[in-house]
C-alpha cells in the first residue's frame, strides 16, 4: 500500500515497515542485517513477518538515510538518539541521527535519521541522492 509521501508500506502481523525509495542510498544495512526479511531479488522485497518484530526494528534503525521506517502494532516506536549527532561522511554528506525537524520543499518533516546533501547538488534537497561529489565514493 502506498501513501502520498512516496513511501510504500509492507505490513506484517507485529510490525509495518515503510520504504521511501528516493531516499535510499543503498548502504545495504537491511540486506546484510536480515536477508530473510529484506531481499531485493524477491517481490515483495520486504517481508516483515520473516523475523521477530524487535529484530526487524533493530535492523531498520541501522538504515542511515531513514529510507526505512517502522511502526509496531504494540505501539513501540523508534527513540531518537540523544544528544543529536552530526557526522560528515568521507565524501562530504552529513549523517544526522536524533530528534530532527528537516525543512523540505514540501514542509517540515519529523525525522530520526537522515543523510543530508553536503555539496548542494542533490536533486532531492535537503537529502543526499548521490548526484554530486558528496554522494560519490572517493577515488583513491
Amino acid at each position: 500500500m502506498s501513501s502520498g509521501t512516496g513511501k510504500k508500506a509492507y505490513e506484517g502481523q507485529s510490525i509495518t515497515v515503510t520504504f521511501e525509495a528516493g531516499r535510499c542510498l543503498h548502504a545495504a544495512e537491511c540486506v546484510r542485517g536480515l536477508p530473510e526479511v529484506f531481499d531485493p531479488g524477491r517481490r515483495p522485497w520486504i517481508r516483515p513477518d520473516g523475523a521477530e518484530a524487535e529484530r526487524v526494528a533493530d535492523v531498520v534503525r541501522r538504515c542511515p538515510s531513514g529510507a526505512l521506517q517502522y511502526a509496531r502494532v504494540d505501539g513501540g516506536a523508534e527513540t531518537p538518539d540523544r544528544p543529536t549527532r552530526i557526522t560528515r561522511g568521507s565524501t562530504g554528506e552529513l549523517i544526522v541521527r536524533g530528534e530532527l525537524s528537516v525543512d523540505t520543499p514540501h514542509g517540515a518533516r519529523a525525522e530520526t535519521r537522515v543523510v543530508l546533501c553536503g555539496c548542494g547538488q542533490s536533486r532531492r534537497q535537503p537529502y543526499c541522492d548521490h548526484a554530486g561529489p558528496c554522494g560519490r565514493t572517493p577515488q583513491g
